[in-house]
Protein backbone atom coordinates (compact mmCIF):
# COMPACT_ATOMS: atom_id res chain seq x y z
CA UNK A 1 0.00 0.00 0.00
CA UNK A 2 1.16 3.62 -0.90
CA UNK A 3 0.90 6.77 1.29
CA UNK A 4 -1.87 8.01 -1.31
CA UNK A 5 -3.99 5.33 -0.61
CA UNK A 6 -4.30 6.77 2.33
CA UNK A 7 -6.27 9.74 3.67
CA UNK A 8 -5.32 11.81 6.84
CA UNK A 9 -7.65 14.47 8.18
CA UNK A 10 -7.67 16.96 11.08
CA UNK A 11 -10.13 17.29 13.47
CA UNK A 12 -10.45 20.09 16.35
CA UNK A 13 -13.14 20.68 18.79
CA UNK A 14 -16.32 18.28 18.78
CA UNK A 15 -15.28 17.08 15.04
CA UNK A 16 -12.75 15.00 17.22
CA UNK A 17 -15.27 13.29 19.61
CA UNK A 18 -16.04 10.63 17.13
CA UNK A 19 -12.38 9.65 16.62
CA UNK A 20 -11.40 9.32 20.25
CA UNK A 21 -12.36 5.72 20.51
CA UNK A 22 -9.75 4.66 18.02
CA UNK A 23 -7.36 7.23 19.37
CA UNK A 24 -7.68 5.10 22.62
CA UNK A 25 -7.08 1.97 20.83
CA UNK A 26 -4.61 3.03 19.12
CA UNK A 27 -2.35 4.04 21.96
CA UNK A 28 -3.05 0.67 24.19
CA UNK A 29 -2.34 -1.10 21.07
CA UNK A 30 0.70 1.08 19.65
CA UNK A 31 2.32 1.99 23.01
CA UNK A 32 2.63 -1.40 23.90
CA UNK A 33 5.67 -2.26 22.08
CA UNK A 34 9.14 -1.17 23.03
CA UNK A 35 10.16 1.44 23.83
CA UNK A 36 7.12 2.88 25.80
CA UNK A 37 5.62 -0.55 26.91
CA UNK A 38 2.67 0.97 28.22
CA UNK A 39 0.48 -1.23 30.14
CA UNK A 40 -2.85 0.78 29.19
CA UNK A 41 -6.34 0.54 30.80
CA UNK A 42 -9.84 2.08 29.41
CA UNK A 43 -10.42 4.11 32.65
CA UNK A 44 -6.94 5.95 32.43
CA UNK A 45 -7.52 6.27 28.79
CA UNK A 46 -10.67 7.84 29.12
CA UNK A 47 -9.70 10.83 31.64
CA UNK A 48 -6.77 11.46 29.80
CA UNK A 49 -8.26 11.69 26.82
CA UNK A 50 -11.32 13.83 27.90
CA UNK A 51 -8.55 16.18 29.72
CA UNK A 52 -7.25 16.96 25.77
CA UNK A 53 -10.26 17.29 23.84
CA UNK A 54 -11.06 20.05 26.05
CA UNK A 55 -8.18 22.19 25.50
CA UNK A 56 -9.51 25.01 22.91
CA UNK A 57 -6.36 24.79 20.82
CA UNK A 58 -6.04 21.04 20.83
CA UNK A 59 -6.40 18.84 17.45
CA UNK A 60 -6.15 15.23 16.41
CA UNK A 61 -4.91 13.94 13.32
CA UNK A 62 -6.24 10.43 11.82
CA UNK A 63 -4.76 8.30 8.95
CA UNK A 64 -7.59 6.67 7.27
CA UNK A 65 -7.23 3.35 5.27
CA UNK A 66 -10.83 3.43 3.57
CA UNK A 67 -13.08 4.05 7.25
CA UNK A 68 -10.67 2.57 9.37
CA UNK A 69 -8.17 4.92 11.65
CA UNK A 70 -5.38 2.71 10.89
CA UNK A 71 -3.39 5.71 12.82
CA UNK A 72 -3.43 8.75 15.05
CA UNK A 73 -1.84 11.68 16.19
CA UNK A 74 -2.34 14.90 18.60
CA UNK A 75 -1.33 17.94 19.59
CA UNK A 76 -2.19 21.08 21.80
CA UNK A 77 -0.87 24.71 23.33
CA UNK A 78 1.63 23.61 25.92
CA UNK A 79 -0.27 26.18 28.09
CA UNK A 80 -3.23 23.73 28.24
CA UNK A 81 -0.98 20.28 29.09
CA UNK A 82 0.06 19.03 32.17
CA UNK A 83 2.16 20.68 34.65
CA UNK A 84 4.54 17.69 33.94
CA UNK A 85 5.07 19.02 30.70
CA UNK A 86 4.72 22.31 31.36
CA UNK A 87 7.22 22.67 34.38
CA UNK A 88 10.66 21.23 32.49
CA UNK A 89 10.05 24.30 30.02
CA UNK A 90 9.44 27.00 33.19
CA UNK A 91 12.60 25.92 34.81
CA UNK A 92 14.67 26.34 31.73
CA UNK A 93 13.57 30.04 31.28
CA UNK A 94 11.17 28.76 28.13
CA UNK A 95 7.81 30.22 28.08
CA UNK A 96 5.33 27.95 27.47
CA UNK A 97 3.13 30.48 25.81
CA UNK A 98 5.86 30.05 23.19
CA UNK A 99 5.29 25.95 22.63
CA UNK A 100 3.00 24.03 20.80
CA UNK A 101 3.08 20.53 22.17
CA UNK A 102 2.94 17.35 19.81
CA UNK A 103 1.53 14.68 21.67
CA UNK A 104 1.58 10.74 20.71
CA UNK A 105 1.96 9.66 16.89
CA UNK A 106 0.44 5.83 16.78
CA UNK A 107 0.05 3.78 13.67
CA UNK A 108 -0.22 0.36 13.16
CA UNK A 109 2.92 -1.62 12.22
CA UNK A 110 1.98 -2.81 8.78
CA UNK A 111 1.50 1.14 7.61
CA UNK A 112 5.05 2.24 8.93
CA UNK A 113 8.13 3.59 6.81
CA UNK A 114 4.94 4.70 3.96
CA UNK A 115 5.15 8.73 5.16
CA UNK A 116 2.33 8.70 7.24
CA UNK A 117 4.59 10.04 9.86
CA UNK A 118 5.81 12.66 7.76
CA UNK A 119 2.55 13.76 7.10
CA UNK A 120 1.43 14.07 10.75
CA UNK A 121 4.13 16.05 11.72
CA UNK A 122 3.17 18.64 8.92
CA UNK A 123 -0.31 18.48 9.67
CA UNK A 124 -0.01 19.61 13.19
CA UNK A 125 2.43 22.09 12.22
CA UNK A 126 0.02 23.61 10.27
CA UNK A 127 -2.57 23.37 12.74
CA UNK A 128 -0.51 25.21 15.80
CA UNK A 129 0.49 28.17 12.82
CA UNK A 130 -3.29 28.30 12.35
CA UNK A 131 -4.63 28.64 15.93
CA UNK A 132 -1.77 29.84 17.29
CA UNK A 133 1.32 32.42 17.95
CA UNK A 134 3.36 29.51 19.17
CA UNK A 135 6.91 29.73 17.30
CA UNK A 136 8.21 26.27 19.23
CA UNK A 137 6.96 22.84 18.66
CA UNK A 138 8.32 20.29 20.76
CA UNK A 139 7.46 16.87 21.67
CA UNK A 140 9.04 14.13 23.80
CA UNK A 141 10.22 10.90 23.48
CA UNK A 142 11.14 7.97 26.57
CA UNK A 143 14.00 7.11 26.84
CA UNK A 144 15.85 3.36 26.86
CA UNK A 145 18.95 1.80 27.57
CA UNK A 146 20.69 0.99 24.91
CA UNK A 147 20.80 -2.71 26.46
CA UNK A 148 17.38 -2.93 27.19
CA UNK A 149 15.80 -6.68 27.75
CA UNK A 150 12.80 -5.95 26.16
CA UNK A 151 14.20 -3.88 22.93
CA UNK A 152 13.96 -6.07 19.90
CA UNK A 153 16.89 -6.71 17.64
CA UNK A 154 15.66 -4.80 14.77
CA UNK A 155 14.42 -1.87 16.85
CA UNK A 156 14.53 1.53 14.08
CA UNK A 157 15.05 4.88 15.75
CA UNK A 158 12.75 7.23 14.55
CA UNK A 159 15.35 9.86 15.64
CA UNK A 160 16.70 10.83 11.60
CA UNK A 161 12.93 11.14 10.48
CA UNK A 162 12.79 13.78 13.57
CA UNK A 163 16.04 15.66 12.73
CA UNK A 164 15.00 15.62 8.80
CA UNK A 165 11.49 17.27 9.81
CA UNK A 166 13.34 19.74 11.49
CA UNK A 167 13.64 18.81 15.24
CA UNK A 168 16.52 19.49 17.66
CA UNK A 169 17.31 17.17 20.49
CA UNK A 170 17.53 18.66 24.12
CA UNK A 171 19.02 15.99 26.24
CA UNK A 172 18.99 17.99 29.42
CA UNK A 173 15.01 19.12 28.83
CA UNK A 174 13.42 16.55 30.16
CA UNK A 175 10.05 15.16 32.40
CA UNK A 176 9.12 12.15 34.16
CA UNK A 177 6.28 10.67 33.53
CA UNK A 178 4.90 7.42 35.66
CA UNK A 179 2.99 4.39 33.97
CA UNK A 180 2.38 0.50 34.94
CA UNK A 181 4.58 -1.35 31.94
CA UNK A 182 4.04 -4.63 30.37
CA UNK A 183 7.29 -5.90 32.16
CA UNK A 184 6.30 -4.22 35.70
CA UNK A 185 3.54 -5.29 38.41
CA UNK A 186 3.10 -1.61 39.36
CA UNK A 187 3.66 2.25 37.63
CA UNK A 188 6.86 3.10 37.24
CA UNK A 189 8.72 6.77 36.56
CA UNK A 190 10.14 6.80 33.08
CA UNK A 191 12.03 9.82 31.75
CA UNK A 192 11.82 11.55 28.54
CA UNK A 193 13.55 14.13 26.76
CA UNK A 194 12.33 17.08 24.27
CA UNK A 195 13.14 17.63 20.75
CA UNK A 196 12.38 21.60 19.74
CA UNK A 197 11.75 22.87 16.42
CA UNK A 198 11.38 26.74 15.23
CA UNK A 199 7.43 26.96 13.67
CA UNK A 200 8.09 30.43 12.20
CA UNK A 201 11.71 30.45 11.06
CA UNK A 202 13.04 32.38 14.67
CA UNK A 203 16.04 30.92 16.74
CA UNK A 204 15.50 28.06 19.25
CA UNK A 205 16.18 28.60 23.14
Amino acid sequence: MEPGQLQIETFAGDAMRPHIPALAALRMRVFREFPYLYDGDEAYEATYLADFIAAPSAALVVAFDGDRPVGCSTCVRLAEEDDALRAPFAAAGIDVARVFYFGESVLLSEYRGRGVGVAFFAAREAHARAVSACDLAAFCAVRRPADHPLRPQNAASLEPLWRRRGFTPYPNLVCRISWKQVDTEAEVENTLSFWLKPLCGGALP
